[in-house]
């Protein structure tokens, strides 16, 4: 049985991306990279709204001649996963191993989740609002990155309370910190 688990990487106040959308701010360095692989080497599937699927379908065809192994190793993770886009406007996918649900139905990913073989990740925090409401989400993952954007996409939903069990911390050399937490359920 997996877990669903949520991960971003986000500025030091709480955002996924700035106020005009960019997150080129984002980008990790070799380090911080491979360690985002490993921690991706556990998914088995990937939950995804369709803005989120249409940044993270560049992997289908990355990386480049000139791009870091770190790179390379990573498209071989995401490719060798499942993708579930979640869109009322049924698009068409353009990655195998992808398929698209007209809407996010919790009891569904609820048997997803419990009959993985691997973990579950859920991508982007406006598909991720919907499972942290329906208490799906078991741990969060944030790689914060030394930087304040001052307002964007918050990471993590702002309309709940919710509380966490801190499991891991790491910082590295750049200086991005890398938080695992444990969801706690809700009270």
């Amino acid at each position: 049985m997996g877990r669903l688990v949520f991960s971003a990487i986000c500025s030091l106040d709480g955002y996924i991306n700035d106020a005009s959308g960019s997150f080129d701010w984002a980008a990790p360095s070799a380090e911080v990279h491979a360690h985002v692989n490993a921690e991706e080497r556990a998914i088995g599937t990937y939950l995804y709204g369709l803005r989120m699927y249409e940044v993270m379908r560049a992997w289908q065809d990355l990386p480049g001649p000139d791009d870091p192994e770190v790179m390379a190793e990573y498209a071989w993770i995401w490719r060798d996963a499942d993708k579930v886009v979640f869109s009322g406007t049924h698009p068409e996918v353009t990655t195998p191993r992808t398929r698209v649900e007209s809407a996010f139905r919790p009891d569904e990913v609820r048997r997803l989740v419990e009959r993985s073989p691997g973990d579950v990740s859920i991508g982007g925090p406006t598909l991720a609002a919907h499972a942290f409401a329906a208490g799906l989400v078991e741990e969060v993952q944030l790689y914060l990155v030394p930087v304040s954007v001052g307002g964007g996409t918050p990471a993590l939903p702002r309309d709940a309370l919710q509380r966490y069990e801190l499991r891991e911390q790491r910082a590295f050399e750049d200086g991005t910190v890398f938080l695992r937490y444990g969801v706690r359920p809700a009270e």
